[in-house]
């Protein structure tokens, strides 16, 4: 294919994952309301739990439908993950062997569920999340919450744990795809380490120490994981080349 083939190829793909989020986001804006909602709930179990008057306030006269707004195009982004990430990999396939394409169609097949089990995960522990750092403020105090803090909070939060249960399944793929060994990935855990780190202090606030640890073991523990099914693949296909050889040895 030529350049500017390529180049039209990938106008149409990114066309396709547009318009699938925004189509996510009319559904989103439609589920804005109960959506806010939940997000008010955390808020209004800190005064029963620790006794302080808690609220979400708005502090700018357009604030209201800017939280709408992100709110609608948060929520389009995570109901069209399988269309955008299938048309990521979509744009990579012609160029892939056989073999290749088989592990981006693995890929999308066990990144979305992921993702979204990731994105759940992510607002099932928000309320706790939530708690525990309005805890440390003193008892005398008022928790009023600006809106668009607290839910800048929630995306982070929710965005960094779904894309933590994405990154080791591609760690496999790519070690599947013969691209990167088992030795490679847990031979680079510190730089791992370092990675993670940076990451979770761009995905959670400022000086907010407590959630870049309960981000960073968990994302840690996954990379472990993949590094462990990596180290199985390779042991498996190192016994079967093997004994490949052993066989044709024979066969001399």
């Amino acid at each position: 294919m030529t350049l500017g083939g390529h180049l039209i190829e990938l106008r149409k793909r990114i066309t396709r994952a547009a318009i699938g989020v925004l189509v996510g986001a009319v559904v989103g804006w439609l589920l804005s309301e109960p959506v806010l909602d939940a997000l008010r709930v955390p808020i209004g179990n800190i005064a029963q739990a620790q006794g302080r008057t808690s609220e979400l306030n708005f502090t700018t006269i357009s604030e209201a439908f800017d939280l709408r707004m992100q709110i609608a195009v948060t929520v389009g982004v995570v109901v069209s993950s399988p269309i955008w990430l299938y048309q990521i990999w979509a744009f990579f396939m012609p160029g892939l062997a056989r073999r290749e394409k088989q592990f981006a169609i693995a890929f999308v097949a066990s990144a979305v569920p992921l993702f979204l089990a990731g994105c759940a995960a992510g607002w099932f522990v928000l309320p706790n999340m939530v708690a525990l750092l309005t805890s440390f403020a003193p008892e005398d105090s008022a928790a009023i919450i600006s809106a668009k803090g607290y839910y800048d909070f929630v995306l982070k939060l929710v965005v960094a744990i779904g894309i933590a249960f994405v990154l080791p399944v591609f760690l496999v793929l790519l070690n599947f795809a013969g691209v990167l060994s088992a030795r490679s990935i847990l031979g680079s855990w510190r730089m791992a380490i370092v990675v993670v780190i940076v990451f979770t202090a761009v995905a959670t606030p400022a000086a907010d120490v407590m959630s870049m640890f309960l981000l960073a073991v968990p994302m840690m523990l996954l990379y472990f994981v993949a590094g462990f099914i990596a180290w199985i693949h390779d042991r498996r296909a190192r016994k079967a080349s093997d004994r490949i050889d052993q066989e044709l040895a024979g066969l001399r």
